[in-house]
């Protein structure tokens, strides 16, 4: 037999290395080429690695939460073939000299090329093409859960119902026989005395959650026996203690991939450069009626319209009349470098972290490219496929607290940004209208805009002019006209 082992590739973008998610499979599944190892997380994105090789996996060489650096061995394959053959082991213990992946190792001008096992008649595919197919940019798609399930020949349902959401069970057959759960999930597990491979999880993909534990940690606890009422705790009346609770422990998250990126840019901009942030508050009546008209146009027929277009479109044009807040500091040189395009970053925030990709020259774009081209980067982020190049280059952002109900904010700058726009929630308040003997009190649609800068590059009057500009145009969306 011939003896493989699958290093870890280079993902591109200068990164040197990766933490390890979850495991696809597992020691003694059978797997083709192509079919998916496992899913590890690098600062910029979340990657699936699929396998060069066809065989059968022998050897898990790292474990989930693990980090590891470009060209570490990370799972061995048996995939079958004579070791005397082209792409089989040496026989003494080596590795057979065959094309690595991207990133690591040098290639040997006159290595020979392996067939695919499993297609007897039809065209081969080589390690090399499996290689030059592996990118961050094109993920393969054969997962799990994308295949279909499979359907009894009968129309009517076969076989005992599922258990509910974290029930344990005896017969729990996660896809590749490997427990699906984040390494946070496996320590809580570990600590409550939880066997992972009884529960069904309730993830997406069968991954199994923290409330699946819980619940069966709840199921498999014993009921406490009542001995004559409540346990009273000293000092703390008759407040009774539950007997039987088991003890709360601090949960430890390790900081890593892009929460530990997030959180290094954040540091390093905040005691970089020196924040400014201005408000005010707006009625944006104008634009949630533009924003309705404008989901009946056939050409927003296939997007998703908000508010936020108008207000990335009135940044844009407030910008063109401020270009101090679509600056850069180049310290080096001791310039202040004005942008000649807004790459406008749109903050998306995930399960993986808060993601700040942006839209390449958002001023040059209509309001449909720009609806599009806004759609499809938040879409990526939530999707945890961005490419690192989509988080590069940005000049200005927008965030959007009041998706969580916030009224405002006064954020931190992205590195190398020069400003932030900050967007609360749009609600119903009461708001003076009219002038004179015409003013009268009216429920508006109102929300609180906020501008942080820096000040180095912008003071107090660019910031302000800014920040009036764009309330101004969400005020009466008309007014684009003048820009």
């Amino acid at each position: 037999m011939a003896m493989q082992t699958f290093r870890l590739p280079d993902p591109g973008e200068g990164l040197v290395e990766a933490d390890i998610i979850t495991w696809r499979v597992a020691v003694g599944d059978e797997i083709k080429i192509n079919d998916i190892l496992l899913e590890v997380e690098t600062s910029k994105s979340l990657v699936e690695l699929p396998s060069p090789y066809a065989g059968t996996v022998t050897e898990l060489l790292v474990g989930e939460g693990d980090t590891v650096a470009v060209g570490t061995p990370i799972v061995r394959i048996d995939d079958g073939l004579d070791a005397a053959q082209p792409g089989g082991s040496t026989g003494d213990g080596q590795e057979a000299q065959v094309p690595n992946l991207v990133g690591y190792g040098p290639r040997t001008a006159t290595a020979k090329r392996r067939p695919r096992r499993g297609a007897a008649d039809g065209p081969v595919e080589t390690h090399d093409q499996v290689a030059d197919t592996f990118s961050t940019q094109a993920p393969v798609s054969r997962r799990a859960d994308d295949r279909e399930p499979l359907q009894a020949e009968q129309g009517a349902p076969t076989g005992a119902p599922l258990p509910s959401p974290g029930q344990t069970g005896p017969t729990p057959v996660p896809f590749g026989g490997a427990v699906l759960a984040k390494p946070p999930v496996r320590k809580l597990a570990k600590d409550l005395g939880v066997d992972l491979g009884e529960i069904i999880g309730s993830g997406q993909g069968g991954v199994i959650t923290r409330e699946d534990v819980t619940a069966a940690t709840a199921r498999l606890r014993p009921e406490p026996v009542d001995e004559g009422g409540p346990e009273l705790v000293e000092g703390l009346g008759t407040t009774p203690v539950e007997a039987g609770r088991a003890p709360r422990e601090d949960v430890r998250i390790p900081i890593k991939g892009v929460r530990k990126s997030m959180a290094d840019a954040m540091a390093r901009s905040a005691f970089t450069a020196p924040h400014v942030s201005v408000w005010l508050d707006c009625d944006v009546s104008a634009t949630m009626q533009l924003v309705e008209r404008l989901k009946a146009r056939r050409e927003f027929a296939d997007l998703r319209l908000s508010p936020l277009l108008i207000i990335a479109k009135a940044a844009c044009l407030a910008l063109g009349r401020t270009p101090e807040l679509n600056s850069f500091w180049d310290e080096q040189a001791q310039e202040i470098v004005l942008k000649s395009s807004v790459n406008l970053g749109i903050a998306a925030a995930t399960t993986r972290g808060l993601l700040v990709p942006n839209v390449k020259s958002a001023e040059s774009l209509s309001l449909v490219e720009l609806a599009a081209a806004i759609q499809e980067i938040v879409t990526t982020a939530r999707d945890g496929k961005t490419k690192p190049a989509d988080m590069a280059g940005g000049t200005f952002s927008i965030t959007n607290i009041g998706v969580f109900a916030v009224d405002a904010g006064a954020p931190i700058l992205n590195p190398g940004e020069s400003g932030i726009l900050c967007v609360g929630q749009i609600a119903r308040r009461p708001w003076v209208v009219g002038e004179g003997s015409e003013e009268r009190i009216e429920p508006r649609w109102v929300t609180t805009l906020s501008v942080s800068f820096d000040h180095r590059l912008a003071d107090g009057a660019q910031g302000s002019t800014f920040l009036a500009d764009v309330a101004a145009i969400l005020n009466d969306p008309a007014l684009a006209l003048l820009f």
